[in-house]
């Protein structure tokens, strides 16, 4: 057994002979010894912003797709909620619709967002101007319907030692 597992070793071809192979970067330490190291890689995150978690809310028959349709009117439906039969909310009753249809008072979109002529009141056309941005935006496909896949976002989060003053730190620690 032992002399099979030596002759199939044998018959192995040395790592440089192998096709399409990443040889790692190696650096020197302070004894001098060769270390292998890596290179940093961006570390990708996927978020749902509190925007785009309503938006999925929007879709009315449940199918995973919100069309333009469903979009516009539960825009009008939140606001409609809020308002309960005034023509505007003010930033205090923009606040619990911020949290009632995003989760959080202080989530995007803010009042000084939407308030479009800065009377401090917020009406429904402000809101569906400021949301026809975010279908606008979401829309990656402009097929005029939202995914699920594009109510995500996808960010890279910075490497570690990746800015530049960590690099020259680094070097100057590794001198």
């Amino acid at each position: 057994m032992i002399t099979a597992l030596a002759l199939l070793a044998a018959l192995q071809p040395p790592p440089q002979d192998i096709p399409n192979r990443t040889r790692m970067p190696i650096s020197v330490d302070l004894r001098g010894q060769q270390q292998p190291t890596t290179a940093p890689t961006p570390i990708p995150l996927m978020i749902a912003e509190p925007v785009a978690m309503a938006i999925a809310t929007f879709d009315s028959d449940q199918d995973g797709i919100v069309t333009r349709a469903e979009f516009d009117a539960a825009v009008r439906r939140s606001f409609e909620l809020s308002a309960k039969g005034q023509p505007t909310l003010g930033y205090i009753a923009f606040g619990d619709w911020s949290e009632r249809w995003l989760g959080n008072r202080n989530a995007l979109p803010s009042p000084f967002e939407v308030d479009a002529d800065g009377d401090n009141r917020i009406t429904l056309t402000e809101l569906q101007a400021r949301f026809d941005l975010f279908f606008t935006r979401f829309d990656a496909d402009k097929d005029g319907s939202l995914r699920r896949s594009e109510l995500l976002t996808v960010r890279t989060l910075p490497t570690p030692g990746g800015r530049p003053e960590e690099r020259d730190q680094r070097r100057q620690r590794d001198r």
